[in-house]
């Protein structure tokens, strides 16, 4: 295999998310339905069960939590573990490595915590329900993505990142709350051990592969219980962790080290050279998109689903019901999520915007803006958390209520938003949900249609840069789709960059010459048919029968394959897809940005189709085509 971004067919990284995120909110909304009916049906098991206890002694180190303690502290810790680790990756990878990104939603995620609380207080007033204030402050993360993917679908991915910036933002903000306001008696011994185990964890980047992952993960252990010993809640250990875990793409220096090993490996089959294999394999990854494969599916399918089972049942007859609706408590939490969220986000964003006279302004439009308001009034996780441990008896009841129904109204909100947005004029619905600014470009070199090879109009509103392997037959599985977009789209231009790889595919490099050879004498993309058609035929004296077949000066096309003449141009298409983070063929970049999903004709040809939306809609970005007209018809 040839190190492919990704397989023809398979669901990229956003894809396999939004698909996780909606089958992870219909398991969490069915194990809150399953608790409301346990809870009601054989309340005296139900509670039975979670308060049953159970105590884990390593060594001198004991922790005594019921099973309920045991979910909401421990499970839900690797749960912000994951949310920690997808903001983090888009932090390094993301839309949001242009940090001026991170200031509207970091403060509309601050916003969008203060005014919610400050309304409940009003509602509350003195009285005894004020202490559960923490309650009316946090978005469900797990659930308020799934309900996004849902209600929004077909959404912009700098949408999502938008939310979930915001999201990560409440996430901290909360577990900072449970941590001061709902935390026992402080010890600060534990806290600080806690803290120097922490700093254990941000220096094992400068550990070697063979002993980081082990350290790494005895540290975050010892962070979790010094926090547990220290009285803090330590779930806040789960998104610490996650956020100090920096992510990646493959090297392809280290991928070709691996490669070696692969191959050592198959030449003396031997258990160390197995070892040696697999550890390279796997530092090719970061640690964070490790971390996220092993835990994403079980946080999102088991972890929260178990949580919502646990704290989610509550009592429901008339009598109750009757005195929620009526109490402080509930009304308290439902005005605080459905008017607070969205009053804040959307207010501090225009804020903002405003008072820097659009030099800082949300990297979406402002119907997304309004949407990420009422989709973060859907609080239940550290709601529940911080429900539990503000309030007993009926206070309880009422606040799980006002929780559970603020969630179904924020739901409702945003499927609201954007319907209502969905039927607006499409250049008209695309401002509104991308705003004014492009997006990051992926693309470090941009295309010069003086020295790239380009199939297309030269001024087209989308182009598709691919880059390829001769000899990588996913590389030529992708060939198909790109000139069936061609012939179906006359507003694009396709791209080709070379980017063999000599240390999985030892003809590749010759080839890529071979196409550069027979450019010269104006037939690159006969010969970059030919080449892809005859994958396994790419020996010198196939490349030579090639050209003679094509009509070429076969003398003049060998002496510069002999030569090597166009060996540093091919080089040059090298070192731009070193820039632009890219390991493994075919890539593709869609005006400048890379598409990670699916690479069949309906997958790229959506995906063209949103680029077309955007550069129609948007503002046009700075010229990045250059140079000579020198186009070849498809």
């Amino acid at each position: 295999m040839s190190g492919m971004s990704m397989v023809a067919g398979r669901p990229g990284r956003l894809a396999r998310l939004r698909a996780g995120e909606t089958t992870g909110a219909a398991v969490l909304v069915a194990a809150i339905v399953a608790a409301l009916v346990w809870a009601n049906a054989a309340p005296d098991s139900y509670q039975a069960l979670w308060h049953w206890p159970l105590t884990v002694r390593i060594g001198p180190a004991v922790a005594a939590l019921d099973l309920r303690g045991w979910v909401d502290s421990g499970l839900m810790t690797l749960f912000f573990l994951v949310v920690g680790l997808e903001a983090r990756r888009e932090i390094d990878l993301g839309e949001l490595r242009d940090h001026r990104r991170l200031i509207v939603p970091l403060a509309a995620g601050l916003a969008g915590m203060a005014l919610p609380a400050l309304i409940y207080l009003a509602i509350t007033a003195a009285g005894p329900g004020a202490a559960g204030w923490g309650a009316a402050m946090s978005t469900d993360t797990a659930l308020a993505l799934g309900v996004l993917t849902v209600v929004g679908r077909e959404l912009p991915a700098r949408i999502r990142t938008f939310v979930l910036t915001v999201f990560v933002v409440d996430d901290i903000v909360a577990l900072a709350v449970i941590a001061i306001a709902y935390s026992g008696h402080v010890r600060p011994a534990a806290l600080a051990v806690a803290a120097v185990a922490y700093l254990g964890v941000l220096a094992c980047r400068y550990l070697g592969d063979r002993h980081r992952m082990p350290v790494f993960v005895l540290l975050g252990v010892t962070v979790w219980g010094a926090l547990l010993a220290s009285g803090v809640d330590p779930v806040v250990a789960g998104l610490a962790i996650g956020l100090a875990t920096p992510a990646h793409l493959p090297r392809r220096s280290d991928l070709q080290q691996a490669t070696r090993a692969v191959r050592l490996f198959r030449e003396q089959p031997t258990p160390q050279l197995a070892r040696t294999a697999t550890m390279g394999l796997t530092a090719t990854l970061s640690a964070n998109d490790r971390l996220q494969h092993t835990f994403r599916t079980a946080t999102g399918l088991l972890v929260v689903p178990l949580f919502a089972l646990a704290n989610a049942g509550v009592p429901i007859d008339a009598g109750s019901l009757r005195h929620a609706l009526t109490a402080p408590v509930t009304i308290g939490i439902v005005a605080a999520y459905l008017l607070g969220k969205p009053v804040a986000v959307l207010g501090t964003s225009w804020l903002i915007a405003r008072r820097s006279h659009g030099a800082l302004r949300p990297p979406v439009g402002w119907a997304a803006v309004l949407g990420s308001g009422t989709i973060a009034g859907i609080g239940f996780t550290v709601s529940l958390l911080v429900a539990g441990l503000a309030f007993t008896g009926q206070q309880l009841a009422d606040a799980t209520l006002g929780i559970l129904l603020a969630a179904a109204g924020a739901s409702l909100s945003s499927l609201l938003v954007y319907r209502l947005t969905a039927a607006l004029p499409e250049a008209t619905r695309t401002r509104a949900l991308l705003g004014g600014q492009q997006a990051p470009r992926d693309l470090d070199t941009p295309v010069d249609t003086g020295r790239d090879h380009v199939r297309g109009p030269v001024d087209a509103v989308v182009t598709v840069v691919e880059y390829g392997d001769f000899e990588c037959p996913w590389t030529e599985m992708a060939a198909p789709t790109a000139r069936q977009l061609l012939a179906e789209h006359t507003d694009i231009r396709y791209v080709w960059r070379h980017l063999p790889l000599p240390d999985v595919h030892p003809h590749a490099q010759l080839a890529a010459e071979a196409a550069e050879a027979a450019g010269e004498q104006g037939a690159f993309w006969a010969m970059h048919d030919a080449l892809l058609a005859h994958q396994t035929r790419l020996e010198p004296g196939d490349l030579l029968g090639y050209a003679g077949d094509l009509g070429l000066d076969v003398d003049r096309f060998h002496r510069a394959l002999r030569q090597r003449r166009f060996a540093a141009r091919v080089e040059r298409d090298v070192a731009s897809a070193d820039r632009s983070g890219v390991a493994g063929t075919p890539t593709f970049f869609i005006n400048d940005r890379r598409h990670d999903g699916p690479q069949d004709p309906a997958a790229l040809a959506a995906a063209i189709d949103a680029a077309r939306r955007s550069a129609t809609a948007l503002p046009a970005a700075p010229a990045h085509a250059r140079g000579r007209h020198e186009l070849a018809a498809a």
